[in-house]
Formats: structure tokens, C-alpha cells, sequence
């Protein structure tokens, strides 16, 4: 639990408002298009707690994220083959050493910008701008089953025991001064906080949550992130032993943030994690 002389930012995060809409969400492609979220959703002001003085030692299966220094041998982020012949494999190791993981598959990267010029450039998305989390109870495994298409028996043999999804979260074009990663840690998540939302990209239809707000929830972010760092949170857990499953998280803009500062770049990966 913070302490009272915790520094806080006050944050204008978008929550789920109440049920009374369908509920999809329709993600962008790139180039300077936008997110689309149907249903019925509410801006609320939370107190953002800086992660750094506040929490100094969280964990992947407590709050549910965890900051962790990285320098990485890649010198361009937009290098796909650099990312697959150098960056998944540091990533890979990182999370093995960190969680004791028999085995890391990463099987997505994905690039942002709050910058539409950059969108544009670049051909990469927006900042989320909704409190969310990636997947639920059902889609995890269904995203498992997805990435061994073509090796039905082994996505069974590695479904059988615990597996986990976690996201990993770098700035990939100096600090980041506005647009941060925003987090709730997942003890103050309480039963019903999450909602399941259809996901409906061109190449797969899933499922992922959205958070309604509860005043009792707890945000954090850690603010001047650099490209040496990375964020790791957890977006699925198989195990229903108490530790956290779910992780959701947003952007936002931070109203410290000094003027003509450069726009957040990011690189967010996922990763199949065997135990």
C-alpha cells in the first residue's frame, strides 16, 4: 500500500461506463488510423502514483509488472530482422532468468507513436487510450492454440501445464516524457472490475477485458522510461492459485510533462511463457 507522501499525477483514463452497450473493440492498423471502441465509455480522473518511489520492488505475480534494466544490442527497433535475429532472444532469456520459465516463444511486436506524423511514417499505431487487458480467461489459451497451428500436439502438451502471456514494454527513441504506460496493480483488482470485449481485427477475432472504474483500484507508472529499460507485466496466467492473472493498463497524458518534448516511440512485445 502507497505511502501518503507518495508523489501523484492526476490521470484522465477511459473506462468501461456499464453494460448497457455491445461491446467491441476494433483495433487500428497503422498509418494514422484510430482505434475503434463500441460501447458505452467514461473518462475518470485517478491519482497515478510514481512506481518508482512508491513500489521499488513489485512482482509478476503480485501487482503484476515489474521494471527491469535492459540495454539491448539492437540499434534500430524498426529493424524487423534485428528483432528477430537479437531482441526476442534478449527478451527470451530475460524472462527465463526472471521467472524461471522452461521455455519463451515471442510471437508479436508491436510499434507505437503518439506522433501521427510518426504514424504515418512508420506505418504503426496509436497509444492505447482505454483501460484494457489483452486477453481473458478464454482467449489466452485460444492464442496459444493459434501460434502452434500447425502443431496441434504440442499446443495440448504445453496446454496441460502452466503457461502465461507477458508483455514486455520499451521506449525505442530516447525517454518517454508523455504518453506513459499506466498500470493497476492487480491486488486492487476486485471480482467484476473486468469485462470481456470482443476483438474483432481483420486476421482474427479474439476476446480481451475492459476495466470498469473502482475507487479502489491502484495506478502506477514509472515516469522518463528509457530505451535501456523495459517494462514486463502480465497479460494471462493458466494457474487459478491466487497469483495475478491479469494486468490491465492504458496511456496517459502526463500533465508534468515539459513542452516540445519528442513523442513516445514503443515497442511492445508478447510472449508465450511455459513453466
Amino acid at each position: 500500500m502507497p505511502e501518503a507522501s507518495d508523489r501523484t499525477t492526476p490521470a484522465e483514463l477511459k473506462f468501461l461506463a456499464d453494460l448497457s452497450q455491445p461491446l467491441v473493440y476494433v483495433p487500428s492498423k497503422g498509418g494514422g488510423d484510430q482505434t475503434e471502441h463500441q460501447g458505452n465509455f467514461r473518462t475518470q480522473r485517478v491519482e497515478v502514483h510514481d512506481a518508482r518511489q512508491a513500489l521499488p520492488a513489485p512482482g509478476l505475480d503480485r501487482e503484476g509488472f515489474v521494471l527491469v534494466e535492459q540495454p539491448s544490442a539492437v540499434e534500430d527497433f524498426y529493424d524487423d530482422k534485428a528483432l528477430c535475429s537479437t531482441y526476442h532472444g534478449e527478451l527470451a532469456d530475460l524472462i527465463r532468468t526472471l521467472t524461471g520459465a522452461r521455455r519463451v516463444e515471442v510471437f508479436d511486436d508491436t510499434r507505437r507513436s503518439a506522433s501521427i506524423e510518426t504514424q504515418r511514417e512508420r506505418g504503426i499505431r496509436e497509444p492505447a487510450n482505454i483501460v484494457h487487458n489483452d486477453y481473458t480467461a478464454a482467449s489466452g489459451p485460444r492464442r496459444l492454440a493459434d501460434f502452434f497451428a500447425d502443431a496441434p500436439e504440442e499446443a495440448d502438451a504445453l496446454r496441460r501445464r502452466r503457461f502465461a502471456i507477458i508483455n514486455a514494454w520499451r521506449p525505442i527513441n530516447g525517454p518517454v516524457y508523455d504518453q506513459p504506460l499506466v498500470l493497476c496493480d492487480a491486488t486492487s483488482i476486485a471480482d467484476g472490475d473486468l469485462v470481456a470485449m470482443e476483438r474483432r481485427a481483420e486476421e482474427r477475432i479474439g476476446e480481451l477485458q475492459v476495466a470498469l472504474y473502482n475507487p479502489a483500484q491502484r495506478w502506477y507508472y514509472y515516469p522518463r522510461m528509457t530505451p535501456g529499460e523495459v517494462l514486463l507485466f502480465k497479460t494471462y496466467d493458466s494457474a487459478e492459485d491466487g497469483r495475478t492473472r491479469f494486468t490491465p493498463h492504458s496511456s496517459f497524458t502526463d500533465p508534468g510533462a515539459p513542452d516540445d518534448v519528442p513523442a513516445r516511440e514503443s515497442l511492445e512485445s508478447r510472449c508465450l511463457v511455459f513453466f
